[in-house]
This record gives C-alpha cells, structure tokens and sequence, in this order.
C-alpha cells in the first residue's frame, strides 16, 4: 500500500525555517512499531500520523512520535498537521479538532487572502505549575553560571498545558546565545515532574529582533543526545502560561511574540495568546505561519 506523506516547516513563513515536521496521511493499519520506525527514518523532531477519529464529532485521531517515543501532545506537530489537512481540503474548514493522549485538541486555520498560511491551537490541559528548580540547577544544564538565570519574575520550575517543561528566564540575550546543554548536569535535573526538556528565554531583545517580545531556546535529550529544538510550540504556551498567570492583570488577554531557533540558523516566530477571567487562566492558544515543503509516497511491506 502507497502512503502519503508531506513535509512542513512549521513557525515560519518561508522555506527552510520554523521547525520541520513530517505528517504521514494515510497511517491506519500501521504498528505503532511501524510509526516509531518511520519517525526515526524521517529523523525530524517529530512527525505525526493521521488515524480516522474514534468519535465522528471529532476530525482525526493524531499519533505524534519523536524519534524515540511516541508523546501525547505537541505544539508544532498540531499546527503543521492542521496545516496539511486544511490546505488538502476542497474547502478550508475554520478548525479542526484531533484526538491525541493529551485529550482534545483544537486547531484554528489562518488564512490570508483566502489562502491557508498557518494555525493556531488551544491547548488540551489546564496550566499547571509543578517543582521548582534552584537556579543553580537550571543554569548547569546549559552551561551557564547561577547569575545568568533570572529569579525576580519566577524561580525556574515546571509547567505543562498538556505537556512539561522546565521553564527558566535567563538575564541577557547573550547568555541566551551561549547556552549550550551540559550532558551530565542535564541527567542530575531531569527528568522531573515528566520534563525532559529545558525552555530558556530573555527579555533582552536586541533592535534586530525587534519583531519579538522575547527570544528563547529549548533542549531535550534523544536519541544522539541532547537536541537542541528550533519551534516548540508545547513549551512556548507553557512559558506564556505562566507569565500570564504571574501577570497583575485579572482579565483580559496576554499576546506574545516568541522568537526561537534564531541561534540554530533555522529562526521560528511563535505568536501565543493567554486569555484570563477573574485571576484564572481561561485558555492559552500558540500559533504561526507554515511552509510546505514536500511531499510523496512510500510503501510498506505489511503495512
């Protein structure tokens, strides 16, 4: 049997940017032995298989691997999936919603001038924050000293909106560019509370990159070691999660625009919302631009 596939870059608006993403369209029959092996041979961040839903209310059951697990929910897989299949459709549905282990995920399509150029997704789980991790900690996992780790405006700790990351403010964009991941001290911190990944930012945005309100970086272990992400939406979210619920304001909406992958060559632009009411946060969406990039068949034998 011939599948599908297509490539995206995700978080971007031209090629060669954002985050890559693979999206396998025809995966029913496949093992998740056959999907983990797949995502390995395309060897992208991650890449995502599309089942019919279970529930016909819903539009696809969405399998999302890494190269060595399969995760139950992220953030660029969704947009760049959601992407794909609205750009495939006779007519452009307003959203999309995707099963996956995380719960429901609902995806908004963006368009411009009629045509698909993006989305933006809800995330499936109420913001949560775990364990706090002293500065010390955080800063040796990515090779930097205690006073380049930032603590007036939260301590590095853990969040999730469906997914946990240890999330850190960093003093200067420069510390941010320096930051490179410490095998050994990444091992003593994490895992932690299920985080196996670190989100640096600052707010120290040099006149270059003026277009954003913060810039970031994001590493996790895999399987050649630690990997450094160009796109995470998943984290992202997280990050502005927790900023908005830091936030004075009680209601209204936090916007943020996020620049990530800057430092890799690959520079991504995630664009996040936070919606509060009466001190509690309501809803927190991460969404971008996404750029096709190929796309053919493969087949598989017993699959």
């Amino acid at each position: 049997m011939q599948r599908r596939y297509v490539t995206v870059d995700v978080f971007t608006d031209r090629a060669f940017g954002g985050n890559p993403l693979a999206v396998v369209l025809d995966a029913g029959g496949l093992s998740t032995a056959q999907m983990q092996a797949i995502a390995v041979e395309f060897n992208y961040s991650e890449t995502t298989f599309v089942l019919p839903p279970r529930d016909a209310g819903n539009d696809a059951q969405v399998r999302i691997f890494t190269v060595t697990r399969e995760i139950p929910f992220a953030g660029h897989p969704n947009v760049g999936t959601a992407f794909v299949l609205a750009t495939r459709s006779a007519k452009s549905p307003p959203r999309l919603k995707f099963e996956e282990g995380a719960g429901l995920v609902a995806v908004e399509i963006v368009q411009d001038g009629g045509r698909v150029v993006g989305a933006e997704l809800t995330a499936p789980q109420p913001f949560t924050q775990m364990s706090q991790v002293r500065s010390e900690q955080a800063a040796a996992c990515v090779s930097l000293s205690k006073t380049d780790v930032r603590i007036d405006g939260h301590p590095p700790v853990i969040v999730s909106v469906g997914m946990p990351f240890l999330v850190a403010e960093l003093s200067s964009r420069d510390a941010l560019r320096r930051a490179t991941p410490d095998a050994a001290a990444f091992a003593q911190t994490l895992p932690c509370d299920g985080a196996f990944a670190v989100y640096l930012y600052t707010r120290d945005v040099p006149p270059a990159e003026k277009a954003t309100d913060l810039q970031a970086r994001m590493f996790h272990s895999g399987s050649s070691g630690l990997i450094e992400d160009p796109a995470t939406g998943s984290a992202t979210v997280a990050a502005a999660a927790l900023l908005a619920n830091l936030a004075g304001e009680r209601d209204g909406e936090l916007k943020l625009r996020i620049g990530q992958g800057v430092d890799m060559g690959r520079p991504s632009l995630l664009l996040t919302r936070v919606r509060k009411a009466n001190g509690a946060i309501v809803s927190a969406h991460v969404g971008g631009g996404c750029v096709q990039m190929m796309e053919g068949t493969f087949a598989l034998a017993g699959g």
